[in-house]
This record gives C-alpha cells, structure tokens and sequence, in this order.
C-alpha cells in the first residue's frame, strides 16, 4: 500500500499518517524527518542536505529526490510507505513517478484533504492551546504568519497535484473538516477499494 497525502496546512494529514501507520504497519516517509536523519546518518546525500541547509538556503529537487530513494530502498518500506509533504510541486511528482518505475511500484491512491480554508487558522490555534495546556513544546509552524506563508506555498506548487493525478484516477478526496474518526473511516474505505481492485 504506497499512498501520498495532500491538502493544505493544518488539514489532519499528519493525525491520519500516523493512524496509518498503526494500524496497516506502513512507514510515514515525511521529507522533514527523512532529511534530519540522513544528515544524522551522514550518508552522502545527508552530507550535501546538511551543507545546503547550513548554508540557509532551499534543499533541491535532486536532494529530496535522493534521499526519498534512499528511503524507499529500506526493508521497512517494502511493505507500504505514506508520503506526507512530498512531492510538493510537478517537478517532484515527475521525479517521484521516474523513481517509482524504475523499482517497478506503483502509488495506490492520492487522499486529497478537502478543508474549509477559513476555519484552518481557527484550528491550528486550537492545536496550539491545547499543545500548551499539555505542557508541551509548540511547533514552529504554528504562527499565523507561517501559516499564511504556508498556505500561499500551497496555492502556487502544491494544489497543482490534484489535476496531475485525477487524470490517473488516483486521487480520492476526503472531508478533512470531518472528525478525526470519520476521516479515517472514510480513508480505510477508500484504501479497501484500491487494494481490492
């Protein structure tokens, strides 16, 4: 089961990655964390991610590229994966369709989360409260500026994605406005109709 989630910034991809995760024993592959631990590993495209960022600047396509390969290749992605953040633009879909041919895998399914923008910022300062209250430490992403920031990143290069997978039929769209319960019970019944056909 190999899966890509979509949706803008605050939309509950992350919650259900990881109900995914529990439940099917898939991998979450998150370019962020992929990223720190090739940096960590020191493997040679860590190396070159690490100079990039400490630089300041952008990691590349051809980075972020390496480094999903790099993890694709790893015993415990050979049963399923879920990429979450990634890819963000056209580019790195092309690039991630290339890679995927060449090991000769296929994506099952493309989980659109369709959100009602203008109550985001509402829940993503809900998250923050609550994150808090528990004690523990806020994302740097939580801002109203970053989210904003975010939002428009998303507009421009990612929302672009939906129409360069409807044309396959692999993009299946969820209410991510929805309880978390209902959206997994929506996702698990899209997931039991890509495995069955």
């Amino acid at each position: 089961m190999r899966l890509i989630l979509l949706g803008p910034p605050g939309a509950g991809k992350g919650t259900q990655a990881q109900r995914l995760v529990d439940r099917h024993g898939i991998v979450q592959l998150s370019t962020g964390d992929m990223l720190r631990a090739a940096v960590a590993a020191e493997t040679e495209i860590g190396k070159k991610a690490k100079a990039v960022m400490e630089a300041g600047q952008l990691v590349s396509d051809e980075i972020v590229i390496g480094i999903v390969a790099e993890r694709i290749d790893q015993p415990d992605a050979a049963k399923g994966f879920i990429l979450d953040g990634f890819p963000r633009t056209q580019a790195q879909a092309d690039a991630l369709d290339k890679l995927l041919e060449e090991r000769n895998i296929a994506i099952d399914a493309v989980i659109e989360f369709k959100v009602d923008e203008s109550k985001l910022m509402s829940r993503i300062e809900k998250r923050v409260e609550e994150t808090k209250a528990a004690g523990l430490p806020v994302r740097k992403d939580d801002t109203p500026e970053v989210f904003v920031r975010r939002m428009k990143d998303f507009h421009a290069m990612t929302a672009e994605l939906v129409p360069y997978y409807s044309v396959r039929g692999l993009v299946k769209p969820v209410d991510g406005m929805a309880p978390i319960d209902t959206v997994t019970a929506e996702i698990e019944a899209i997931l039991s109709e890509a495995v069955s056909s």
